[in-house]
């Protein structure tokens, strides 16, 4: 506690807990999303491979039908704006800036020639678009506007349970990418898998593994590690009697065929030994080699296909109902549904997420392919893929490039449903927020540039297409107005685009640090259930348990916490001091959800000697959503401020612990509807975030630097 000073206007901290760690600018969430996004003033060649300049490198290049135009991207640049913020606001414009991209034009006569006769290089306009201002906002037509971040659900693959009426589990995976088709897999009563792709009619996993070039019983089996060969004599015939064959049993002699996945009965057994096998490929018994694999047995057993033409057959029946079945057709679909980058894109966090759920599945299968290189034989070209995907990344998991769907993360999907089958995995809380993330404004406003370069694109083809060999520059081919449109329109009728609340200091920042669960792509206040908008363990330190609209849209729309940031992959982070042996240290970690999860927080009170070891043998901690009692030697992490749990608005309210959860809400909420006293006063009490808000805000002056 500070001494008390008789200096009038003096402040006097009577806290007793010093915070290590000051909160980073409120309004580094709105900035920082819109800088990365647009870079202006990053030089060219350092520009990232993100935001504005990600998405023109993937607009571009355009080529006609012919082969004989082509529209290559090169750089972008902005004008300065042509009028201040206060001049647009006074005047109803809108605060802007130009876009203009460098783009390269190449011709040939010949579609076969090898080198383009003639490039033309030129600066094309590509329309208006409203620039953030420094305070966090757009001024559209002289309005003040918000776009609010969006906590959707994340990219990646998510496992779920539910219980059939008559008492069985019954547990899916959902692959959900960026852009392209839902796949999911789901267990039913009967022991099998099915396959559901963009919820339309379903088919057995074991048709899907065949259409994609397993097309063997024994390619699916040798997967799973579910062939056993053994040999054909007087000992071992009461085993194999009953069990099923993995492979076809040929009598060279006769041209007999015992197919697979049939019985084994002692007449087949004979058969067998006539032919001259010594031993003989078997499925796997389900109770041996400790996971029950019976659900791949069951599914094998009930496919009505047995070779790669008849199950994409089946697909392309299920999924192109209206179409004769087509085999090429139906490949080629596959094909262009999973596996190519321009249709199926899984981006950066799916990719991630992929990787962190099923790293132990993707070393497990890596080992046993190593352990078994007769599997190679089988079916080269699969297993080469594969095994060519896993082992160019050494022990790092699939590589972080690879955006469309491998064979692969179908098989190790398949993996994990059975482990889920047999008790030995988890199934995931969608609640939870490492599977939850947030889009700011700087990928809200790239979702839409993808939008309007896509309709520009199609534009540019057209018009390549109807030109013959004269002459043609670059800007002859854009229309302006279809990208500058499309962003227009985003902000003038998006959910998320909002005018900002101007009723005081407060209410603009807080209108500016809202995540909403709602929007496009979102949820609707209809089919939110109470789960997603209950407060979740994950929040601490992320959202605030407090803040959040009485009536529809309560839990659906939060706000973010004192010391939350937002990383790159869009997950909500918040800092957290360092304990090594029960001595608190200065090192300051980040974590997401994700990072935090099983590990050991304690509170910022907790009691510390003079080496700032924790000074009780045991102490109360918090981990997941359970409050045990440790020793000290146990504890990860330490919490760096008592307000970390709560948000700017929340932080404002003196001895907040005091208060009914339901009234602190209402004291949060009505904070922002204030209105400025006609004298200004001080008030007696405040918290200390008083003057970082009021900072903050930038509703008042600030020097950028200092003033010596």
């Amino acid at each position: 506690m500070k001494v008390a000073d008789k200096t009038p206007g003096k402040c006097i901290a009577f806290s007793k807990i010093q915070s290590i760690v000051d909160p980073p600018d409120l309004l580094k969430v709105q900035l920082d999303s819109f800088n990365s996004f647009i870079q202006d003033s990053v030089p060219l060649e350092k520009r990232k491979d993100q935001g504005l300049e990600k998405v023109l490198r993937s607009a571009f290049p355009i080529t006609d039908t012919r082969g004989l135009y082509l529209l290559e991207y090169i750089s972008y640049t902005f004008d300065k704006p042509k009028y201040t913020v206060e001049e647009c606001i006074e005047r109803g414009l809108t605060y802007d800036v130009s876009l203009k991209v460098k783009l390269k034009l190449s011709y040939k006569d010949e579609p076969d020639e090898t080198d383009w006769k003639e490039t033309i290089q030129q600066e094309v306009y590509l329309g208006r678009i409203p620039y953030m201002t420094d305070r966090g906002t757009f001024i559209v037509n002289g309005a003040e506007r918000v776009v609010v971040a969006q906590l959707h659900r994340s990219p990646g693959v998510v496992f779920s349970e539910a219980v059939h009426p008559n008492g069985k589990k019954m547990y899916s995976a959902k692959i959900v990418p960026t852009r392209g088709s839902w796949i999911e897999f789901q267990t039913d009563i009967n022991n099998q898998i099915y396959v559901y792709i963009d919820q339309k009619k379903n088919f057995l996993v074991s048709a899907l593994l065949r259409a994609i070039g397993f097309a063997r019983d024994e390619d699916i089996l040798g997967l799973f590690d579910m062939i056993e060969e053994v040999p054909v004599k007087s000992g071992k015939r009461d085993y194999l009697v009953g069990k099923y064959l993995a492979s076809d049993i040929i009598d060279m002699q006769t041209g007999e065929v015992v197919s697979a996945r049939t019985a084994i009965t002692e007449d087949i057994l004979d058969q067998i030994t006539a032919a001259g096998y010594k031993s003989v490929r078997i499925i796997r018994p389900a109770e041996e080699k400790g996971l029950d694999k019976s659900i791949i047995t069951n599914t094998i057993l009930n496919d009505s296909s047995a070779t790669e033409e008849e199950a994409l057959e089946i697909v392309y029946e299920e999924l192109r109902a209206n179409e004769a079945p087509d085999i090429d057709a139906a490949r080629s679909f596959l094909e262009r549904t999973f596996f190519n980058q321009k249709k199926y894109d899984l981006g950066d966090v799916g990719r991630y997420r992929i990787d962190k759920k099923l790293g132990r599945e993707q070393q497990e299968f890596k080992a046993y392919i190593e352990a078994h290189p007769e599997l190679m034989q089988l079916s080269d070209s699969i297993y080469g893929k594969i095994l060519q995907t896993i082992q160019s990344y050494s022990d790092e998991p699939v590589g972080k490039e690879i955006m469309v769907l491998t064979h692969y993360d179908i098989i190790a999907v398949i993996y994990y449903l059975i482990k889920l089958v047999n008790g030995q995995a988890e199934v995931d809380d969608v609640d939870h927020l490492a599977n939850r993330r947030v889009r700011t404004v700087g990928e809200q406003l790239a979702a839409q540039f993808v939008i309007g370069l896509a309709r520009l694109g199609k534009n540019v083809r057209e018009k390549l297409n109807s030109r013959d060999s004269d002459k043609i520059a670059p800007a002859d081919l854009i229309n302006a107005r279809t990208v500058s449109s499309v962003v227009s329109s985003f902000f003038a009728t998006s959910q998320l685009s909002q005018f900002m609340d101007q009723t005081n200091p407060l209410a603009e920042m807080t209108n500016k640090r809202r995540v909403s669960a709602l929007g496009p792509g979102g949820l609707t206040r209809e089919r939110a259930g109470f789960e997603v908008r209950d407060v979740h363990y994950t929040h601490y330190g992320r959202l605030c348990p407090i803040e959040t609209p009485e009536g529809p849209n309560i839990g659906l729309i939060s706000s973010l916490s004192v010391y939350a940031e937002i990383n790159d992959k869009g997950f909500i982070q918040t800092p957290y001091r360092v304990v090594r042996d029960g001595v608190v240290t200065d090192e300051v970690l980040m974590l997401s959800a994700e990072d935090e999860e099983n590990k050991i927080t304690v509170p910022v009170n907790v009691p510390l000697d003079e080496n700032r070891k924790i000074a009780t043998e045991t102490v109360q901690a918090r981990t997941k959503g359970d409050y045990p009692v440790v020793t000290a030697e146990e504890v990860d992490y330490m919490v760096v401020s008592p307000v970390q749990i709560v948000s700017a608005a929340a932080a404002l309210i003196p001895f907040l612990e005091h208060d009914d959860g339901n009234r602190a809400l209402m004291g949060a909420n009505m904070q922002r509807q204030a209105v400025p006293l006609l004298v200004s006063e001080a008030p007696v009490v405040g918290t200390g975030m008083e003057a970082k808000v009021a900072r903050d805000s930038r509703s008042v002056i600030v020097a950028d630097g200092p003033g010596v």
